[in-house]
């Protein structure tokens, strides 16, 4: 099956249970602060795996996909993604143990046919330290499951990787690991895991490869946990029925179920191929990639996994509403696309790559996700934007780098290269070899110390952010937030509508509101703004709120930020009466005043570029005794 079919398939079995398809959630968490990017199914689902009901229901299933940038350096071997799609069902304190394993045991053995002789499984083997005990139900379950299937089903309980690694799985089939392994959280293991957070115990399945070598680097013995490949997890059942204290763990409201599956691992082991590149979804962009390369070149393996990897990832990105920068989630989709365009430069393609490359993956992706395609166009052209700088950008480096250096190239000198133009570390080491330059020894850890505590600033700007943006639900950024609303419907009317919402952040003191537009407004576009907030403001709109389906809020004029992904029902904010006359409608889940004659005067205080194609505005409300004018 290709991974399309096996999508359809997973959703379909589930419905078929009892579960209500939802969703898929932004890439770019919306009130999640604690992380960049979605990087499981589960993340968005932390409010009702902690108990508050989902509207529909408490049987769920979706595809989900996701993005984790700390995979970045695996890329390249036949195994690892950073943008992959997750297939995810959810048991909201209803089904329990007893119906989940043996349900993803027919999946995978009746419609998917995978053989059962090549599926292993782990369960918890017991924690005295957190007085959480073995799970000996899953066991039996397991046991049980194989057993009709006609695979006997050894129980091996190994411990940690390591012990693993040295003792091997001998017959083994049903692998007990502690909680270093069988066990998941956003955080990781019970000790990494902060007060109020959700986990439990897992059960994962892994498929056997055994036309793989165990490679001895990664340990005497091969088990299902080990890193050389032979193994490969396809699905994770987590019983996520605990909570984190101050002294350990207390049981959640409600016992949940919590499964994660791999799409592209899932269709690796339906095609029996032990290279996840050979799998439709990504065989179809090394093959674009191929056309492009140099006639009678091949091209570098891994230089066409890293290109295909990094060019879905900034595709999905950029869907979402994400534009290349030098901050949080921009700075991070600007690396992953100039790594590509720099790996497409060894392989001898010299320009268009990353535009060439949306058509595959859009049409890889049709039925799943058909507004890649509608939204193509817009894709291609920030990819264009960001690719023809990155190449004028390689350019400079290539001059600044001689200047920058002196007699020496630091790990200083290779960071300020990478992050004032962008210039990779490896081309200012061979730029630096081919000409002569001295290198100094131990660069590679003083860049990686400098990109480090980078990345710490870009997690600590966007630390505190949820609901949009905003920094708190204060008074002060109660009415900031407000006006961004009224901001937003005044650039539509004074430049046009295709001002589009690309971003905002509000704190107490000011708002930052991130738009589309293609030049620098003029004095007279920001006075003419300026003046019709503060029209709006004295009119006092009343700020009414309604529920209604995202198609209907749309229908009625209703704005929302590009990119993001609604539930059946959503919160539309009209400034003025829903049903006669108003100002401005916007789909949003934040805080709002009650009459716009509550903020007080509005003013611009700097128009800017934010990245190629956005502008930025930053804003003040200064109080004011209210003053209203008939309508």
């Amino acid at each position: 099956m290709d991974a399309g079919s096996i999508r359809q398939a997973y959703l379909d079995y589930f419905r078929e249970r009892g579960h209500v398809r939802i969703a898929r959630a932004n890439l770019v968490p919306r009130e999640d602060p604690t992380t960049l990017f979605t990087g499981s199914g589960m993340q968005p689902l932390i409010p009702y795996l902690l108990g508050s009901p989902h509207p529909d229901g408490t049987r769920l299933v979706d595809s989900q996909p996701c993005f984790r940038a700390e995979d970045i350096d695996e890329v390249g071997d036949a195994r690892h993604t950073t943008m992959f799609e997750m297939l995810g069902n959810w048991s909201l304190g209803d089904y329990f143990k007893s119906e989940q394993l043996p349900w993803l045991f027919n999946f995978l053995t009746e419609v998917l046919e995978l053989d059962p002789t090549r599926l292993y499984v782990s369960a918890f083997s017991g924690s005295p330290r957190w007085e959480i005990p073995r799970d000996d139900e899953a066991i039996e379950i397991w046991t049980e499951l194989f057993s009709k299937a006609g695979v006997s089903a050894e129980v091996v309980d190994l411990g940690t990787a390591e012990e693993a690694a040295r003792s091997g799985i001998g017959e083994g089939r049903i692998i007990l690991y502690d909680e270093s392994q069988c066990w998941w959280s956003r955080s990781g293991p019970p000790s990494s895991m902060p007060v109020g957070e959700p986990g439990g115990i897992d059960s994962e399945v892994f498929y056997l490869f055994p036309q793989l070598a165990h490679d001895p680097a990664f340990g005497a013995h091969c088990h299902p946990h080990c890193d050389c490949g032979r193994f490969v997890e396809i699905g994770n059942s987590v019983f996520m029925q605990y909570r984190r204290t101050e002294g350990g763990f207390e049981p959640l409201p409600q016992p949940n179920v919590d499964f994660g599956g791999g799409l592209e691992r899932l269709a690796m082991a339906s095609i029996d191929a032990d290279d996840v590149f050979e799998i439709d979804l990504l065989k179809s962009v090394t093959a674009a990639i191929d056309s492009m390369l140099p006639a009678g070149s091949s091209g570098d393996r891994r230089a066409k996994r890293i290109i295909a990897d990094h060019a879905r990832a900034v595709v999905f990105l950029a869907l979402d509403g994400v534009e290349p920068s030098n901050n949080t989630q921009g700075y991070v989709m600007r690396r992953f696309a100039r790594r590509a365009v720099r790996q497409g430069l060894l392989l001898g393609i010299e320009s268009g790559l990353l535009s060439a490359l949306v058509g595959p993956i859009a049409a890889s992706y049709q039925s799943a996700y058909p507004d890649l395609a509608e939204r193509a166009g817009y894709i291609t052209e920030v990819l264009e934007r960001e690719e023809s700088l990155f190449r004028r950008t390689l350019a400079r480096g290539v001059r600044e780098l001689p200047k920058l250096a002196g007699p020496l190239l630091t790990g200083d000198v290779v960071f300020t290269l990478f992050d004032t133009y962008g210039f990779p570390p490896e081309l200012s080491v061979e730029e630096a070899q081919s000409t002569g330059l001295p290198v100094e020894e131990g660069w590679r850890a003083r860049y990686d110390q400098l990109m480090a505590e980078q990345r710490e600033r870009s997690r600590t700007a966007a630390a505190g952010m949820f609901k949009g943006g905003l920094a708190d639900q204060s008074e002060a950024t109660t009415r900031l937030h407000t006006a961004t609303h009224l901001l937003y419907k005044a650039l539509r009317l004074v430049l046009g509508d295709h001002v589009v919402q690309r971003g905002s952040n509000i704190t107490p003191e000011r708002l930052r509101f991130d738009f589309s537009h293609p030049a620098k407004m003029t004095p007279e576009e920001v006075a003419e703004v300026e003046r019709i907030v503060n029209e709006n403001i004295a009119r006092d709109w009343p700020m009414n709120i309604s529920q209604m389906s995202p198609d209907e809020a749309f229908a009625e004029g209703a704005l929302g930020a590009f990119g993001d992904r609604y539930g059946p029902v959503v919160s539309v904010y009209t400034a003025g009466d829903p049903s006669g006359e108003w100002y401005s409608k916007e789909i949003c889940g934040g805080p709002h005043v009650h009459h716009t004659g509550e903020l007080g005067r509005f003013r611009i205080v700097k128009e800017e570029s934010s990245s190629a194609g956005v502008r930025r505005i930053r804003a003040v409300v200064e109080t004011v005794e209210p003053v209203t004018v008939s309508a």
